[in-house]
């Protein structure tokens, strides 16, 4: 399977609450929601879309699963949530338990053995294994070169800081830029591959 992230990402690279002032206040964030304005519904509503068709597993932290699990369920008979609510479902946690999982096809991934069990799906037949937010999981994702496609949905602001996706270990990581689609509201939906990836 194929690892592919997808994240809204602010220009000095916060992906932080994008979707909404209560989803993520750790260290005094204040800017949830700062997505909004920027949203395309053409081009990077298409790219959710598209990434979701090619999905055949979603993967999540605890707090991006617990956001999604509180809102996908209800929205039964749209398309776009009857995919989400029907796909397999991975969340990494080490507080949650089975009585939590109440979105339905999700099985828990224990925190201190994730890095091995998604290596192990990722080594298994199928198509895209997909995340969305998830930050500290994805930074170690990166950090353990278990990424195979990085797309950023890149607003067009400066949030000033939160938290990021990116490992700060010194190590150099090149990407090679697939494509890049803009819309009208400035947004640019990046696809990046690590550099030598077929």
């Amino acid at each position: 399977m194929r690892i592919v992230i997808s994240e809204f990402i602010s220009l000095d690279g916060v992906v932080q609450a994008p979707g909404g002032p209560q989803e993520d206040t750790d260290g005094g964030f204040a800017h949830g929601g700062w997505s909004h304005p920027y949203f395309d519904p053409e081009v990077v509503g298409g790219a959710f879309a598209d990434g979701l068709a090619r999905s055949e597993a979603l993967l999540f932290g605890r707090r991006t699963w617990q956001t999604m699990a509180a809102a996908w369920p209800e929205r039964a008979g749209d398309p776009f949530a009857d995919r989400m609510n029907s796909l397999p479902k991975y969340v990494v946690s080490s507080t949650l338990g089975e009585s939590d999982l109440t979105w339905d096809n999700t099985t828990l991934i224990p925190g201190d053995e994730a890095v091995a069990r998604i290596r192990e799906l990722r080594e298994s037949t199928g198509g895209d294994l997909s995340m969305m937010g998830s930050p500290t999981l994805v930074r170690t994702l990166l950090h353990e070169g278990l990424v195979d496609e990085l797309q950023l949905i890149r607003m067009p602001v400066i949030l000033g800081g939160g938290k990021t996706i990116f490992p700060e270990d010194g190590v150099q990581r090149p990407l090679e830029l697939v494509s890049t689609v803009t819309g009208k509201t400035g947004v640019e939906v990046c696809v990046y591959r690590p550099a030598g990836q077929d």
